[in-house]
């Protein structure tokens, strides 16, 4: 489904009206390019389909009103000075709370002259003015003016879009955090009343209730045969006994259940030791399979893991993959090795294959890690962040960045994969000196900068962006 913008035209009346038109034609064009949706006032609704005076502001709220469940977000477009006040009443009367885009025409030094002079340039200061006393808060173009038909304005738009799918998609978030916490990690500890202020609910379940579900289901079920041959056509799994196979099912279609009971978005699970000592398996695969149909699930009952998983893919549109910083890469200070048992989304790894975890097998029996994944992850680019609950300091923090997955070399077992990122030994002192948690997310993609965004700009978090 597309993304669905309100627009509003701004107009000022002693400003060449054939502007507006312009913009008009502009906008449309390029919103069918790249796929958007535009709800905007027709151009025989007020004049020319502009917001000018009270009364089209009116108009033009009660338009997005109407539509108020799909629009996701609003462009503010200037063709000229445009009415500030006309554009901050429109969105207080609309009542949508929702991210908010200015942009603005720059001038012609060849059409300077009242027949085609814009001022659009002040009049976007005057507009933020306004809607900053009316207390909204908005995004701008990089370029403090720019044309609807440039490269760094659909950059801009695609970046506002990613912006609204986070803001939007946080807000009304249910999470499943189904198990305990993992006894050893106390850094997966998180607040949930924390999270509910930003609109996020967690649900929790109990892993004997799951267990208990998975044993009243029969092993030839229908649910349970679809279920493995869904399993069986996701990775290479030649080592795998088939009674293990069968046990991936059963707790699959069990987990599936809970989640469309619960209307749940995304998990985290208690993925060891008790799955492992009580069950005799890895939840691995299961968790890679979710992720690959864009519902993230994290290792470790890591629920602010599995919120960062969720805005990286928000944003990027591609699944997500959580990962421990784990390795140095031989000397380079700039690069280091990305690892988990593993749970990675099969976009992430090509030659995906269905193994054991033989570091949790030293414990806990190898026989009994059956359903863990291993395979190392594609080149390219990529982005990462992690957010946190700062309990003591009652607020939500986060940390975004971008780099590379590289084609290094690296022979060793589960998802593996070796990334650079610039000053990265600067982004390892600030992750250890503000107590963030070993767990962070990747995507593929550069997405940073819609999250830092989304994070400081709309939902009132902190973050530092790794630039």
């Amino acid at each position: 489904m597309n993304t669905c913008l309100g627009v509003i035209f701004g107009n000022r009346d002693f400003f060449p009206d054939h502007l507006v038109t312009e913009a008009r034609r502009d906008i449309l064009s390029l919103f069918k390019e790249i796929k958007i949706d535009g709800i905007m006032l027709g151009e025989n609704e007020t004049k020319l389909g502009s917001v000018e005076t009270y009364t089209h502001a009116k108009a033009c709220a009660d338009l997005f009103k109407a539509n108020g469940e799909r629009i996701e977000g609003i462009l503010v477009v200037l063709p000229n000075f445009g009415d500030e006040k006309g554009v901050a009443d429109t969105i207080k009367l609309s009542g949508l709370n929702v991210p908010i885009l200015v942009q603005a025409y720059p001038d012609d030094l060849e059409k300077f002259n009242v027949e085609s002079r814009r001022d659009a340039f002040c009049g976007k200061i005057s507009v933020c003015n306004n809607l900053r006393q009316y207390g909204y808060h908005y995004s701008l173009t990089k370029m403090h003016t720019i044309h609807p038909s440039s490269e760094s304005f659909k950059e801009d738009l695609m970046n506002f879009v990613s912006v609204c799918k986070v803001v939007n998609g946080l807000r009304s978030t249910r999470l499943g955090s189904i198990g305990a916490r993992t006894g050893a990690f106390n850094t997966v500890r998180y607040s949930e009343k924390l999270l509910q202020a930003s609109g996020i609910t967690v649900i929790t379940v109990d892993l004997s209730d799951i267990f208990g579900d998975v044993a009243r289901l029969s092993d030839d079920s229908p649910r349970v045969k679809a279920k493995l041959e869904e399993l069986n056509a996701y990775a290479k799994h030649d080592s795998v006994p088939s009674t293990s196979m069968l046990r991936m099912a059963k707790l699959g279609v069990v987990i599936s259940d809970w989640m469309q009971t619960n209307e749940i978005q995304a998990t985290a699970i208690q993925c060891w030791p008790s799955i492992q000592k009580n069950y005799g398996i890895n939840a691995c695969t299961l968790m890679s399979m979710m992720s690959d149909k864009l519902m993230p699930s994290a290792c470790e009952t890591d629920i602010a893991g599995v919120i960062s998983m969720y805005v990286l893919q928000l944003a990027s549109h591609f699944p997500s993959a959580l990962v421990d910083w784990n390795n140095n890469y031989a000397d380079d200070p700039d690069k280091c090795v990305l690892f988990h048992c593993g749970n990675w989304a099969k976009s992430f790894v090509p030659n995906l294959e269905i193994k054991t975890a033989p570091i949790l097998g030293t414990t806990l029996g190898e026989e009994n890690t059956y359903g863990a994944m291993a395979g190392h992850a594609a080149s390219g680019k990529m982005t990462y962040a992690r957010v946190s609950t700062d309990d003591p300091n009652g607020i939500i923090r986060a940390y975004t960045g971008e780099g590379e997955i590289t084609t290094d070399p690296l022979d060793t077992f589960g998802n593996r994969a070796v990334v650079h990122t610039r000053n990265l030994q600067k982004l390892l002192t600030f992750i250890c000196r503000n107590g963030f948690e070993h767990h962070v997310a990747i995507t593929m993609g550069n997405v940073a900068d819609a999250l830092d965004e989304a994070f400081n700009n709309y939902l009132g978090w902190q973050n530092y962006n790794h630039i």
